[in-house]
Order: structure tokens, then C-alpha cells, then sequence
């Protein structure tokens, strides 16, 4: 395994982080941040078993956010799998001063992100044949599921955690938005946007509120990143991708929330829900990426359903592992 150029991550021993440089854009300088959890002496004393065994996971994360979720990484990797996770450029590790956060025009631009990352990979065990099962939440799902149809022979699986593959309101709110948000795309694409985040979502995870976890509020604020139209056109423009199908031939398994509460008043029940994406319009949607879907709606979940209370992170878990057992070898 090569060590060139890691240093210790902000999570702290054992997780490392890697600076990619991808060159320049109209903002300047642009990077992407890999992050791998090292292996302690424990995890060398494991038997080399289970059903992701010989397999790389890759995940990506979902609209402002980034890397922190330790306890999926060390799941992950019980599970036999060499983990990995990606802060896109201009999000958590990655962004800069300089930059609009998370802005890009094209979600396709996020291939060179992801060859960097996987050139980073391939280099800690070369010469060998691995699985590469990509993991993404949110806009990081949609993301991960239209690269891994630009990139059929790369992928052996694909893992989607609370995809945004479809717009709230549906296709038909889609249809209805998409051609105004374009046109403000062509016409300005870094517009401000009105805020529609209330913070109830964060209000579900940070240990600040009725949530259980700690985050750096910069890279994870409270009410997201403001919007742009030529982000969110960006983002329409995948959606109708997937509407159309993918045709994915690899296995791929999405998991959800078994309902959502997108309301503009604080209710309780919103600590056992999705209150970012409408979650029946995603699973409506997900057998558009391709053969062999199986989507798991989880009883209680949150948007990010490893973010979830302990049971329901427990099913996920079990969702994966029940699905890993039968990936192809």
C-alpha cells in the first residue's frame, strides 16, 4: 500500500485524507479529498472473509455535506471491503475560499473526481483484480448512478442511499420547473436563489438538536449551501437521465425511508423521516436505473438513513449485507 501524500484526516487516527488537484476552473484552483480509514492491527488479525471480500467501496456524499459518517466506513469494512470516501470538489475537505460551494454546471463534470479517486485506489493494491461497488447518498446517488452508467465496465454494484433521482413534487413538478431553472441557468447560473432549507433536516441529526451526531457545521451548515440555477438545472438534467433509464446491468440496491414529511412547520414525527426527498417518488423512479433493483424501505428512517436512530441503522446494515451476499463474483 503506498502512503505518498496521505496525512492524518480531521476525523482523526486511523483516518487519512488524500488531496487530488483536478486542475482549474472558472474559480480557480480545484481539488477532491479522498479519505480511507487505515488498517489497525485488529483489522489485520481479522480473517480475510465476507461478502465484500475483494471489494472496494467508494462513496460519495450528497448535497452539502461530506465525509464523517465513521461508523458506516468501519460497517462497511467488517463486511471484507476496503472502504473509501470522496469529498467532491468544492464541498467539506475540499472547498476553498475561493469557490461557490458545491457549484458545478454538469454533474458529469464530478467523472474526473471519481477517476482520481479510483487512480488513488487501484494504486494501494496494484496489479490486482477488485469489485468496485460505489456507495452514494443524495445528490451524490444520483451522481454515482449516471457515472456508473458513462462507466458500465468499471462498476460490480452500486449501493444508493436516499438517491435524489426524482424532483419533490415528481416528474410532472419536474417538467413543470426544469425549463424556468434552465433558462435562469443560461442567463446567470451563480443567481442567488430563495433559501427553501427550514433546517429540520439538520434539526433530525446534529447532536445540537434532536439528533445524535457531530459535524463541522462549515461543511454541513444548518440551513445548506445557498442554490443556484445552474446547479439545480444540473441536477434536472440527471433526473431526466434517469427517467429515461440507465439501463444498468449490474445489481444495485437502494434503500429508503418508508415515508416522508416535506412540511413547513417542526413535527415530531420528522425524527423518524425523510424530510428532504419525496421518498415514494424515488422508489417510483428507481427501477429506472435498471435490471436488477431492489429497494428497501426502512421503517423510521432519516434522509440519510446511517444517520438514523440504532435499529434502523441496524437493517441498513443488514440490507447490505443480505444484498452483498449474492453480488456476483
Amino acid at each position: 500500500m503506498t502512503d505518498a501524500g496521505w496525512h492524518e484526516d480531521v476525523l482523526g487516527p486511523p483516518y487519512e485524507r488524500l488531496e487530488l488537484p483536478l486542475g482549474e476552473d472558472a474559480e480557480g484552483p480545484v481539488v477532491a479529498t479522498l479519505v480511507r480509514r487505515r488498517r489497525t492491527m485488529t483489522d489485520r488479525l481479522r480473517p480475510h472473509a465476507g461478502p465484500l471480500h475483494d471489494v472496494d467501496v467508494l462513496y460519495v456524499h450528497g448535497w452539502s455535506d461530506y465525509f464523517f459518517q465513521t461508523e458506516l466506513a468501519e460497517r462497511v469494512e467488517r463486511l471484507g471491503a476496503r472502504f473509501h470516501a470522496l469529498d467532491l470538489r468544492k464541498y467539506g475537505r475540499s472547498l476553498r475560499p475561493h469557490q461557490t460551494p458545491g457549484h458545478v454546471g454538469d454533474l458529469a463534470t464530478y467523472d474526473e473526481d471519481i477517476a482520481a479517486a479510483l487512480d488513488a485506489i487501484r494504486a494501494e493494491h496494484p496489479g490486482q483484480r477488485r469489485r468496485l461497488v460505489p456507495m452514494g447518498h443524495s445528490t451524490g446517488g444520483l451522481t454515482l448512478a449516471l457515472w456508473a452508467a458513462r462507466h458500465p465496465a468499471l462498476v460490480d454494484g452500486l449501493v444508493l442511499n436516499s438517491p435524489w433521482l426524482e424532483f419533490q413534487a415528481d416528474a410532472i413538478g419536474r417538467a413543470v420547473v426544469a425549463p424556468v431553472i434552465k433558462l435562469g441557468a443560461k442567463r446567470n447560473p451563480l443567481a442567488p436563489m430563495p433559501a427553501v432549507d427550514p433546517g429540520f433536516y439538520t434539526r433530525t441529526v446534529s447532536s445540537s438538536a434532536e439528533g445524535s451526531w457531530t459535524y463541522d457545521q462549515r461543511w454541513r451548515p444548518e440551513r445548506g449551501f445557498p442554490l443556484h440555477p445552474g446547479w439545480l438545472a444540473a441536477v434536472f438534467a440527471g433526473q431526466e437521465r434517469v427517467a429515461h433509464g440507465l439501463g444498468l446491468t449490474v445489481p444495485v440496491l437502494v434503500m429508503l425511508s418508508d415515508k416522508s414529511m416535506l412540511q413547513p412547520r417542526w413535527n415530531e414525527g420528522m425524527s423518524h423521516a425523510d424530510v428532504a426527498l419525496n421518498v415514494d417518488a424515488v422508489a417510483r423512479r428507481a427501477p429506472s436505473l435498471g435490471d436488477e433493483v431492489t429497494v428497501r424501505r426502512l421503517h423510521g428512517a432519516l434522509h440519510d438513513v446511517v444517520l438514523s436512530a440504532a435499529p434502523v441503522r441496524e437493517r441498513a446494515y443488514d440490507a447490505v449485507e443480505r444484498w452483498a451476499a449474492v453480488l456476483p463474483r
